[in-house]
């Protein structure tokens, strides 16, 4: 998991006001590298920027080593090289000491953000509290002390930081109530895990990504029920919620409970005409398969609705309508699948055109289906042989 602090401008903590018409215009033996360095740093031109700063006598006696580091250490950090972007902000506190001079604040929080990218939680604590409280007061950087305290087994601690983030930032209070829940979850403690987010929800500040979070949580680790309760209040409040009824739904096929699942994907394809193929798959699946027919002739994706017809048509017993396909499969390249093939053959069988199954069985190779077209081979001499048992 990763928490991204804000960056403040490079240019207005680290570099002099230097316009960038001068800098494009000055010889290149005039140029402040470092000023430079800082503008292209501000406008988002890391890879400029370094280039920029390779050009910089570190030996030069009267570099400004502090500002050097910084500038060096942004650029690395926002290039996500965080071992580089660690021993950069670490020489800006050496310099600093040699210099008898406060480290920039900021400092810190990038440190730590560049430890917290190497799991070095005990480098992220160790830097957060190198740093003034004002400047910790940022909800990434609460969400970043906790999770740096649960990973490093503190769990006491790290619940006391969220706690005090729920108190602190309210209108964010749903990402610390998240990640309680999570920490819940891996403890185990599920009926807690499903009351704090339930409360949470019942306060009106849960959007409904968090009730989706908490309850896919709660899902993932097998604890349905609990889930259910969470995500049928979200619903409530946010039916149409696409996302959220798709957790939802899920959560009622983890119960093996097909037709629940089928009606809220069937009511999300109102909105959503892509989910309308995976409603009439579930109400196959369920056994309400006239309603399944009724939607795959919705379904806009040629060769995955006649795929699914023919499944239908089947599972209806209607092989007349399944043989009939031959040409709208061909057409859509289906006939190239050989489990299509097998499953028209078998239409065939049950038609009694036996001439037709035999020429689709021929081409099948795979070793199952294979197997199967032997079956289905003797079916077909026995009923040639005695009519009367096929009818």
């Amino acid at each position: 998991m990763s928490f991204r602090i804000l960056l403040l401008a490079a240019w207005m903590v680290l570099a002099i006001p230097v316009a960038a018409e001068e800098q494009a215009e000055a010889p290149a033996d005039d140029v402040d590298r470092l000023a430079l360095a800082a503008l292209l740093i501000g406008d988002g031109n890391f890879e400029r920027a370094r280039t920029v700063l390779a050009g910089v006598d570190t030996d030069d006696e009267g570099l400004d080593r502090m500002r050097y580091y910084s500038l060096e250490g942004l650029v690395a950090l926002n290039l996500d090289e965080l071992p580089r972007a660690a021993a950069a902000f670490e020489q800006v506190a050496e310099a600093a000491a040699e210099r008898d001079e406060p480290v920039p604040e900021v400092i810190w929080l990038y440190l730590a953000q560049a430890y917290f990218g190497q799991e070095d939680y005990a480098g992220v604590l160790r830097s957060l509290d190198r740093a003034s409280a004002e400047t910790t007061e940022l909800p990434s950087v609460y969400l970043m002390r906790a999770q740096s305290h649960w990973e490093l087994g503190q769990v006491e601690s790290a619940w006391q930081v969220l706690a005090a983030g729920v108190q602190r930032f309210p209108d964010r209070a749903g990402e610390f109530t998240r990640r309680q829940v999570f920490w819940l979850v891996d403890l185990g403690l599920y009926q807690q895990a499903a009351e704090i987010g339930l409360a949470f929800l019942d306060q009106h500040r849960a959007a409904t990504e968090d009730a989706v979070a908490i309850g896919n949580a709660l899902r993932q680790a097998g604890q349905f029920d609990e889930a259910l309760r969470v995500l049928e209040v979200a619903r409530l409040n946010d039916a149409d919620d696409i996302q959220l009824t798709r957790v939802l739904a899920h959560t009622w096929l983890a119960r093996e409970q097909v037709l629940p699942a089928a009606d809220l994907i069937h009511a999300a394809g109102r909105r959503d005409p892509e989910l309308v193929i995976e409603a009439a798959e579930l109400y196959r699946r369920s056994g309400w398969l006239i309603k399944a027919l009724m939607l795959n002739g919705q379904v806009i994706d040629q060769p995955k609705k006649f795929r699914q017809r023919l499944a239908i048509l089947l599972e209806l017993e209607r092989f007349d309508q399944a043989a009939a396909m031959e040409e709208t499969l061909f057409r859509t390249g289906l006939l190239n699948h050989e489990e299509i093939r097998y499953a028209l053959a078998f239409a065939y069988f049950k038609t009694g055109e036996y001439e037709n199954a035999e020429r689709h069985l021929a081409g099948l190779t795979g070793d199952d289906l294979f197997r199967k077209a032997i079956e289905l081979r003797r079916a077909m001499e026995q009923c040639a042989a005695e009519p009367w048992q096929c009818g």
